[in-house]
């Protein structure tokens, strides 16, 4: 039976969608959720992991119970700072606390504490991080996510098609490239540069994840066109290369990239804020 080209696209299209998905979701950048007991009630939380406010960060803690009070543990990271403790401020039904601003690619690692006249409990097990960067205008944004999420679908598409020996690869495989091309090495570099102020913190300069498995994905690809055009009939290479973009695309985004290490002498100064 002869397979529907729109069965293909709608199939890829809510793969790369799920996909997309758990990749947001798992990613460093994903606010921290959750509930805590405390007493006879729970407290909700979200707690930020990334920050382009261009002051300090606030984070805001919805707590009715006029009794509960607390404060947050925090320090630069990584850094030989000491922790310090701030007071949550109450207004009205909310518990506040600003954490100090940092420069772009700074981290400030932090934990929440509630009490209410007992032992005091940590909303999380463990420090949540708070990554700082430069604000990211939409009409960098959005052309970079459309880019991307393009290259994906034309990748996945291919590889389906690869699977059931139809449709054109040499096309799909050229699309999925000037797509990953337009948004992983010029939008991306851009955003990266607005964010944290490099246009490049891959290899050969740097461990960035997100540029590395930019360059995987396209190299990839670049050998599959290459030898789709030689043999239009190599299925195999079309269908590798999607199997390779969808695994890099599946690690969290944002993993290994730009910090500031505050533990080197120039950048050691005190925590201020």
């Amino acid at each position: 039976m002869k397979t529907r080209p729109w069965l293909l696209w709608t199939l890829a299209f809510l793969i790369v969608a799920a996909a997309a998905v758990y990749q947001r979701m798992t990613g460093p950048t994903y606010p921290v959720r959750g509930t805590a007991a405390l007493g006879a009630s729970e407290v909700r939380y979200r707690l930020l992991t990334s920050s382009d406010a261009p002051g300090d960060q606030e984070i805001r803690l919805a707590v009715p119970d006029s009794r509960v009070q607390g404060y947050i543990r925090l320090r630069r990271t990584p850094s030989h700072d000491p922790w310090r403790e701030l007071p949550l401020i109450r207004q009205d039904d909310f518990l506040v606390v600003q954490i100090p601003h940092q420069p772009p690619a700074g981290k400030v690692m932090y934990q929440v504490f509630l009490e209410t006249g007992a032992d005091p409990i940590s909303l999380t097990d463990k420090p949540v991080i708070l990554r700082f960067r430069g604000a990211i205008p939409l009409y960098i944004l959005l052309p970079h996510v459309t880019c991307m999420f393009l290259a994906m679908l034309f990748s996945t598409a291919c590889g389906l098609q690869a699977l059931v020996k139809a449709g054109n690869f040499e096309k799909l495989a050229l699309w999925t490239l000037a797509f990953l091309c337009a948004g992983g090495l010029i939008l991306g570099p851009i955003q990266q540069k607005l964010a944290f102020g490099a246009f490049w913190t891959g290899w050969p300069f740097g461990g960035d994840l997100t540029d590395n498995k930019t360059v995987v994905a396209i190299l990839f690809w670049a050998a599959a066109l290459w030898r789709l055009r030689k043999r239009p009939g190599s299925r195999g290479w079309a269908l590798a290369a999607s199997v390779v973009l969808m695994l890099v695309y599946m690690i969290p985004h944002s993993m290994l990239g730009s910090e500031i290490d505050y533990t080197q002498a120039v950048q050691g100064q005190s925590f201020s804020g």
